[in-house]
């Protein structure tokens, strides 16, 4: 048995007694949907809408969609006063400043955003991002307001040569030595294996499990509390056909979405399996 899935099956029942003694509730599941480079004011208009009237069925869990920047005035005309939120893909770690082409938190504010991803592979890959960069991103986020949904994740090199856990302490620990364990009750994380996004590939329910219980224990080291409460997204190739078995999983809180998500059926699929597995 691998470190990593008996990291799984022991963590899984502290926090499940952990859960039991203090008498919590159960995490709301949260559906992210990541756009990334596409849409359109036409194709955005239509999904939208699509998007609002199904989610107005579902009470039971968020929903929140992070779109391109340009599209964010259009998005929040047509969310503002709908169960859905918004946010944005991106985030520069200054105020304000001499940097071309960047977006800073404060004018993410402007247009209503409630969210925005950070440290999203594509971001770590093709734009070198380090993990403290990401974690600069991460506080710039939160010291507007914003909620960060910070993406973590491994590479298929890593993952065969068993460096998962090492990969994704990194760039966990990035974060809470920066601001701190305590930053975490006020973002959401998404677990994303690289090797995962876009390739039709998904991790098994159980792999997925073992890397969310690895977070929420490294997390548990500082704040056992801040563990329990802090929501875990999976993201990789999430669909309506696997996302029911996904959102079973004790410690998957929910999907961070992207190709699904521009389809209005396939995302609404996705939420309708985190009601289903939300006993909340």
């Amino acid at each position: 048995m691998s470190l990593i899935r008996l990291t799984d099956l022991l963590f899984t029942g502290r926090i499940a007694a952990f859960r039991s003694s203090r008498g919590l509730s159960m995490r709301r599941k949260l559906v992210a949907g990541n756009w990334k480079m596409c849409g359109s004011l036409a194709q955005n208009e239509s999904l939208l809408k699509a998007v609002v009237a199904g989610v107005a069925q579902l009470p039971e869990m968020d929903c929140v969609v992070c779109v391109p920047f340009p599209y964010l005035a259009q998005t929040q005309q047509l969310l503002s006063n709908t169960a859905v939120k918004w946010g944005a893909q991106d985030v520069h770690r200054m105020d304000k400043g001499a940097y071309t082409g960047e977006v800073a938190a404060s004018m993410l504010c402007d247009f209503g955003c409630s969210h925005v991803i950070v440290g999203h592979s594509e971001r770590r890959s093709y734009f070198a991002e380090s993990s403290h960069q990401v974690a600069e991103k991460f506080a710039a986020a939160q010291k507007s307001g914003l909620i960060p949904i910070l993406c973590m994740g491994e590479s298929l090199e890593h993952r065969e040569t068993e460096s998962t856990e090492t990969v994704i302490a990194e760039q966990l620990d990035a974060v809470i030595n920066l601001v701190g364990v305590q930053a975490l009750s006020k973002a959401v994380v998404a677990y994303e294996p690289v090797w995962a996004i876009g390739t039709g590939k998904t991790a098994s329910p159980e792999q997925a499990q073992a890397v969310h219980a690895f977070i929420r224990q490294r997390v548990a080291q500082h704040d056992r509390q801040v563990a329990e409460g802090l929501c875990i997204l999976y993201g990789g190739s999430v669909k309506g056909a696997n996302a029911a078995e996904l959102f079973a999983m004790p410690d998957i809180d929910g999907g961070l979405i992207g190709g699904a998500s521009l389809v209005a059926e396939d995302f609404l699929a996705i939420c309708k399996a985190g009601v289903i597995r939300n006993p909340a």
